[in-house]
Order: C-alpha cells, then sequence, then structure tokens
C-alpha cells in the first residue's frame, strides 16, 4: 500500500462491535471526550489484534460530526470522505515493499507543514512503524516530538518487532493483547455468517488470540488440509501401496503451504495433546476428536518430537515435500 495525499484508499466504518482491547478503548474513551488527546500515540501488540482496525476506526471518530462513544457515524460528510478514501485530513503511510522508507516520511513531513484542509484535527496512521528504515525514523523524530497544531499521528507495531527507542519515548504507547478464545471466535463467527462453528474453533485455537491470523489460516483453507491429514492419519487397514500414495499425495498438500506449513504442524501438535488427553481421562474441549485407539502415550510422544524434528529441517530450508514425506511416515508408525 503507497503513501498518498489524502489517502485513496477506502475502508469500511466498522458498525459491529470491535472486540477486546477494553484498557485501550477505556485510554482512548476518556482522553476523545475530554478533548484531551495526546498528539501521538503507539498502538503495539501481536499481529492480528486489531490494532490497525482500532487506529482507522478511531481516525474517522475523531472528526465524526455525530460520533458516539469511540463509534464513528458513518452517514456524515466527514465519515463518508473516510469510507470513500477521499478525506483531504486523512494521511496515511503503510510500508512500501515491506519497509517504511525516508521518501514517504518526508512526503509527509511537507504535507503536515501546511494547515488541515476542513477537519479541526487532520489524523495520521503509520503502519507498522516497525518496518521503517532508520533514516526515515530519524526522519521522523522531530514530527513526532512536536507536531504542527492541529495534527494527530497514530502509529502501530507489531509487539514482535523493533521500534527504535527515540520513537517509542516520544509517542503514548497502548498496548494492544490477544483476544480471548471465545471473543476470537466471536469475531470470526460475526465476520462470517457461513463459518461452522466446528470450524471458527479450530481456527481460534490455532490463532491464539489473532482473528487476523485466523482469517489468514481460513484464506488459506488450513483447516481443509488438516481434515484430509487428519484423514490419513486416522485411517486404519487400508492397503499399504494405497496408504503410501495418500502418503505421497498429502505431502505434496502440506508443501504446497510454502511459509505457512509450520501453522498446520501447529494443528498437529494441538491434536496430539488432546490425544495424549483423552487418554488419560482429561475432558478436552472440542466438538469431536478423531483418535488412535490403537496408540499409547510414548508414541503419541514420538510423533510430537517427528513434528519438533521437522520444524528444525524446515528451518534448515530442507526441501518442503521431502520432509513432509518423512514426517507423514513417522506419524503413521
Amino acid at each position: 500500500m503507497h503513501f498518498h495525499q489524502p489517502s485513496d484508499t477506502p475502508f469500511r466504518i466498522a458498525r459491529k462491535p470491535f472486540y477486546g482491547q477494553q484498557q485501550a478503548k477505556n485510554l482512548l474513551r476518556r482522553s476523545l471526550a475530554a478533548d484531551r488527546l495526546a498528539h501521538a500515540y503507539l498502538f503495539r501488540g501481536p499481529e492480528g489484534v486489531g490494532k490497525q482496525l482500532f487506529a482507522r476506526g478511531l481516525t474517522a471518530a475523531v472528526n465524526c460530526n455525530h460520533r458516539q462513544d469511540l463509534s464513528a457515524c458513518g452517514v456524515c460528510s466527514s465519515c463518508k470522505k473516510f469510507a470513500a478514501g477521499t478525506h483531504p485530513d486523512f494521511l496515511l503511510v503503510s510500508p512500501e515493499k515491506g519497509t517504511i522508507k525516508i521518501a514517504q516520511i518526508r512526503k509527509l513531513i511537507k504535507d503536515l507543514s501546511f494547515a488541515p484542509y476542513e477537519a479541526g484535527t487532520r489524523v495520521v496512521l503509520i503502519e507498522d512503524v516497525h518496518t521503517m528504515r532508520q533514516e526515515a525514523a530519524n526522519s521522523l523524530l522531530k514530527t513526532l516530538e512536536e507536531p504542527p497544531p492541529n495534527n494527530l499521528l497514530i502509529l502501530t507495531a507489531d509487539s514482535a518487532g523493533h521500534v527504535l527507542q527515540t520513537i517509542l519515548s516520544r509517542c503514548q504507547t497502548v498496548p494492544f493483547y490477544p483476544l480471548s478464545f471465545t471473543e476470537t471466535v466471536e469475531v470470526l463467527r460475526g465476520q462470517d455468517d457461513k463459518l461452522d462453528l466446528q470450524t471458527a474453533v479450530l481456527l481460534a485455537r490455532l490463532a491464539e488470540g489473532s482473528p487476523g491470523r485466523a482469517q489468514l489460516f481460513q484464506q488459506l483453507d488450513l483447516v481443509g488440509v488438516w481434515q484430509d491429514l487428519l484423514a490419513v492419519l486416522t485411517v486404519q487397514g487400508s492397503d499399504e501401496a494405497l496408504d503410501v500414495s495418500r502418503i505421497l499425495m498429502m505431502a505434496e498438500s502440506m508443501a504446497a503451504l510454502k511459509e505457512n506449513l509450520p501453522h498446520l504442524f501447529s494443528l498437529v501438535r494441538l491434536w496430539i495433546r488432546d490425544c495424549l488427553f483423552e487418554i488419560h481421562g482429561q475432558r478436552v474441549d472440542t466438538e469431536t476428536l478423531n483418535t488412535r485407539k490403537d496408540w499409547n502415550s510414548e508414541q503419541y510422544f514420538a510423533k510430537l518430537q517427528a513434528i519438533s524434528q521437522a520444524e528444525k529441517e524446515l528451518a534448515r530450508n530442507c526441501n518442503r515435500t521431502l520432509v513432509c514425506e518423512v514426517l507423514l511416515f513417522r506419524l503413521k508408525e
């Protein structure tokens, strides 16, 4: 996504509940109601937990003519311009080819030298500042410390990414956290009313509180690949030649996930853990659990070791298909 003045990237003003992040909501709600917003905020937390969604909602709410709490009305002239991507007082900076470059920041600084066109406050959203190059960050420091009047800067960053201390010290940091399991399921089903509960539960368990990550898994049909894999792992009494053929075909499907293959490994690990719980008489909170009754605890632990070994081989850039073939044969033992 490129930097534009004004932003010509349309975005939908959310009309559905924003789940989780109560601390962030309370802080911004009080500040907005008292008209005491800081000059620069840094929304920081894990990937996919709603930082950018919340930031974009706030940018619309700041200049909304009929704001309710933290929610923009979506129908006033300001909201319509935000939704269409034509608001002259909303500036967006996003990574270009993976990084925020100094040319983008220089353009931003130049645009900030002019007064807002029509709104009381110009809002600048700088997404993924952990991708910002050193020279770009240095160029932004003075603006962060003393922005021109009537400008609000909102930055977002993944908690796993490195953010320069000089940027951290010039912003009010608002922490974002993983959502609860229940909240993640509600987000997924709220955004896709055709998503069945069992699939939503699987996605939520794998996503570890990140609805954004769960949606990526859904787009990749990770659950579909997993269900095919589970069928291969749990089938019993089949012809040996047919078994080998299924394993080789399954390995190709797994390898096609490319850099997302480790997420499938995580699903296998979750399944093995649930099977171990079941063996030891502990209740497993899943709709259905397809276990292999002929495997004992020692065999399940051996399969966990096989997954760990496969992950190490992937990290060494070994051939994905070959790694999957070896893993599948070890999982079938």
